[in-house]
């Protein structure tokens, strides 16, 4: 059972970055886009994301309640010392979903709408950006124990680890692939001039999260960041970039011929292959701290506490995934099976 526990905790952090990925992109689009093209990308924001936008979040609660339930240690370690981008992170979902329903919802349209659309821009801008600030403390070897240095200072333990260049240029990279996201999935959901305009937007975030991407590994591996060494030699990670690399060149012509589901299936497969270099790297050590890497196999739940979470995610899993592929289909977000 802990590989079945194991496979929903990878499998929760996938559709997160997906789903709540394009979730947070659409207001980053909608943040870079022009005046002129404000208008019917708000429409179509709301359009496409208003049906699923809170669905979005239970794989952030499930992956949470897995290292919760599951892995103590590792759910303390990100708790505790990662307290302060986490609490933003929190932040920066209650003041998006706030603006988002305020903005459409509220009755009387007057000065405050100025207001809503910039809280809902800047708090989906926040919010990936504080996550990968989260993810990048766990893995660049920054994070000091307090039972290894119980002397060190309050910003060596819970700011230093997530506040420094190394974390902005990951908390920019995810925020540039949640961008890049959104909006090829709205090439599909638009028409005329609003699908060139989110093709263009489709382009330029392509090129920004390359750049970001080669930016990130390059400082890493400058300033001797353990991980980013590990994965520029470890061999498959290298060759699920490689391929990824390869694989921008039927992206691009895809996006700049409009073309709605094949863009998107080349997207996904963006995400997959970037999250699994990245998993395949360190597993299972996804955690490295100052002093040593800590394995999400050592201390894990007693055996009878991994069997009854993991038959739960099997029982959940089966009511959750068709429930949340109907609503999906019912607001036509799944078009696999038509023309592209």
């Amino acid at each position: 059972m802990l590989y079945v526990v194991l496979f929903f905790l990878l499998f929760s952090l996938l559709l997160y970055v997906m789903l709540g990925g394009a979730d947070f992109g659409a207001g980053i689009v909608e943040l870079f886009t022009s005046r002129k093209n404000r208008s019917h990308t708000r429409d179509i924001i709301y359009r496409v994301i208003g049906p699923v936008w809170e669905a979005n979040h239970i794989w952030l609660i499930i992956l949470l309640v897995i290292l919760w339930v599951a892995f103590p240690v590792y759910f303390n370690i990100i708790v505790i010392y990662l307290h302060i981008p986490l609490t933003l992170v929190l932040l920066g979902i209650t003041i998006r979903g706030v603006a988002f329903v305020f903005r459409h919802y509220d009755a009387v349209v007057d000065q405050s709408q100025f207001w809503y659309n910039w809280l809902f821009r800047i708090g989906s801008f926040m919010t990936p950006v504080f996550l990968g600030l989260s993810f990048s403390a766990l893995i660049s070897g920054k994070i000091i124990l307090i039972e290894d240095h119980p002397d060190a200072s309050f910003y060596e333990f819970f700011i230093q680890p997530w506040l420094n260049i190394f974390s902005l240029l990951t908390g920019l990279f995810f925020a540039s692939l949640c961008a890049f996201l959104a909006a090829t999935l709205l090439i599909g959901e638009s028409e005329g001039k609003a699908k060139e305009h989110f093709s263009k937007s489709s382009a330029t975030f392509t090129i920004i999260l390359v750049v970001v991407g080669f930016v990130l590994l390059s400082y890493g591996y400058s300033f001797d960041i353990k991980f980013v060494r590990d994965f520029i030699e470890n061999p498959i990670a290298i060759g699920s970039v490689i391929l990824s690399g390869i694989l921008l060149l039927p992206l691009w012509k895809f996006i700049k011929q409009q073309r709605r589901i094949a863009s998107r299936y080349m997207a996904g497969i963006q995400v997959i292959l970037i999250l699994f270099a990245a998993i395949v790297t360190h597993f299972p050590y996804f955690i490295i701290t100052a002093q040593q890497e800590i394995s999400i196999l050592d201390n894990i739940a007693p055996a009878s506490t991994i069997n009854n979470l993991g038959w739960m995610l099997i029982i959940g899993g089966s009511i959750i995934l068709p429930g949340l592929f109907h609503l999906m289909k019912s607001f036509k977000m799944i078009k696999i099976l038509e023309k592209s």
